[in-house]
C-alpha cells in the first residue's frame, strides 16, 4: 500500500509518495520517542507530587515542617548523583538499559513512598526517584537526539522539556483529587510503560556503532529509517564521527580549569547556578503550601491554576526556542522570575494589614503564575 500525502508547489502530475515501508520507520520513530519521553513525564510527576501531597503526608504521618522539607529537597540530592553517574551509565548499559536501570529506581522509590509509616522511609523513597530521574535527564534527550533525522532533531528533542511540564501539571492536578498514596503509586505508571515499550524500540545506533557492533547498528538504523531505505550515507556519517571521537583523548574534569574554557565553563555553570537560586524549585515542590500562606483558603485552587497554565505557556516557549533564539527566552525568563519572586515577597510583607489583604492575594496569585511557565522554560531550556 502506498499513501498519497501532497503535491510540492509547481508540480501538477506527480504527488508525494510515502511507501510502506516509510510509514513504519515514522511509526517506530514515533514510537521510540514516545517511550523515550515517558520517562520525562516521570521527570515532571516526582517534581510536582511534593507539593499537593504534603498535607495529607504531613497530618498521616505527622511529620515537622522542617522533616517534609528533607523529604521535598532530597529529591535534587539523588537527582544529582544521579546526573554525575548518567554518562557512564548510559556508556555502559547502552541508551535503553540506563532508561530500564532508571525505571527500577523510580519504581523502588515510589513503592518505598507508598508503604512508608516513618520519615527515614519517605526520605529514603524520595532518594531513589531522585536518583532514577537524575538518570533519565541525561538518557532521555541523548537518545532522541541519537534516533531521529537531522530535520526532525529540534523537533522531537524539545518534547523532552515539554513532557517533563505536562508530568508536574497533572501532578499538580491530580493531586487535589487523590491521596498522597494514590499519587505514589500513580506515578509508577510512567515507568512501567517505559519499561514495557522499551522491548519494543531499538537501541541507539550511534551506542551501537560506539561499541563496533556493525550488525545491530545497521539493523537498529534500518528499523528506524525503513527496512528498505538507504542508509549508507548516514551509516558513513555515523562511523567517521566515532572513529574521530574514539581517537580523541578522554576529556579528564581538570580540563575544565583551562583558561581556554574558563568563559565557556563560566556562562554555562553560571546559568544553571542561578537558575537553581531563581526560586523555581521552592515554588514547584512548595507550591501548595505558599498559597495557604499568602491568605488562600486552600491550596488546591493555586496548584489546579497553576496546571492550568503551565502546560499552554510551555508550549509556546518550545514554539519559540528555535525561532527567537535560547538567549532572547533565558532573558525574559530571568526577567519573569525575578518579577514573580519580587510580587510573592511584597504580597507576604502586607498580608498582615487587613486594608491591603486582598491586594496581598493578587499579587501572591500573580506572582506565583506569572513566573512558572517561564521559569520551567528557563529550568529546561
Amino acid at each position: 500500500m502506498e499513501n498519497q500525502v501532497g503535491i510540492e508547489e509547481g508540480e501538477i502530475s506527480k504527488p508525494l509518495i510515502i511507501s510502506k515501508s516509510q510509514q513504519e520507520s515514522i511509526w517506530m520513530l514515533l514510537l521510540s520517542t514516545a517511550v523515550a519521553v515517558s520517562g520525562s513525564y516521570e521527570f515532571g510527576c516526582s517534581v510536582g507530587y511534593s507539593s499537593p501531597a504534603q498535607s495529607g503526608i504531613m497530618s498521616d504521618l505527622h511529620l515537622s515542617l522542617a522533616q517534609y522539607s528533607v523529604f521535598g529537597s532530597i529529591l535534587t540530592i539523588g537527582a544529582m548523583v544521579g546526573a554525575i553517574m548518567s554518562g557512564y551509565v548510559a556508556d555502559f548499559l547502552g541508551r535503553r538499559g540506563a532508561m530500564g536501570f532508571s525505571d527500577v529506581f523510580c519504581i523502588a522509590g515510589w513503592l518505598a513512598i507508598y508503604f512508608s509509616k516513618a520519615a527515614w522511609s519517605l526520605d529514603l523513597g524520595r532518594l531513589s526517584v531522585g536518583y532514577g530521574i537524575g538518570l533519565l535527564s541525561y538518557v532521555v534527550p541523548v537518545y532522541i537526539a541519537e534516533i531521529t533525522p537531522k530535520n526532525l532533531r529540534g523537533g522531537f528533542t524539545t518534547v523532552n522539556q515539554l513532557m517533563i511540564c505536562c508530568g508536574a501539571s497533572l501532578s499538580y492536578l491530580l493531586g487535589t483529587i487523590v491521596t498522597w498514596k494514590a499519587l505514589a503509586i500513580l506515578g509508577t505508571i510512567p515507568c512501567l510503560l517505559q519499561l514495557v515499550g522499551l522491548f519494543f524500540i531499538p537501541e541507539s545506533p550511534r551506542w551501537l556503532a560506539n561499541r563496533n557492533c556493525p550488525e545491530d547498528f545497521e539493523a537498529a538504523l534500518l528499523s528506524l529509517r525503513g527496512k528498505h531505505a538507504d542508509i549508507s550515507q548516514e551509516a558513513a556519517e555515523i562511523r567517521d564521527f566515532t572513529e574521530s571521537l574514539q581517537l580523541q583523548e578522554e576529556a579528564k574534569i581538570y580540563d575544565l580549569f583551562q583558561r581556554k574554557h574558563a568563559h565557556s565553563v563560566i556562562v554555562g555553570v553560571g546559568l544553571m547556578v542561578l537558575q537553581q537560586f531563581g526560586g523555581v524549585n521552592a515554588i514547584c515542590f512548595y507550591a501548595s503550601s505558599i498559597f495557604v500562606s499568602a491568605g488562600f483558603s486552600s491550596g488546591s485552587l493555586g496548584t489546579i491554576a497553576m496546571a492550568a497554565i503551565q502546560i499552554p505557556m510551555t508550549t509556546l516557549g518550545v514554539l519559540l526556542t528555535d525561532k527567537s533564539g535560547r538567549r532572547p527566552l533565558l532573558m525574559v525568563s530571568a526577567a519573569g522570575t525575578c518579577l514573580g519572586c519580587f510580587l510573592t515577597a511584597i504580597s507576604f510583607v502586607i498580608q498582615g494589614n487587613e486594608k491591603w489583604k486582598e491586594l496581598a492575594l493578587i499579587l501572591a496569585l500573580v506572582g506565583i503564575l506569572g513566573p512558572s511557565p517561564w521559569a520551567w522554560e528557563e529550568y529546561h531550556g
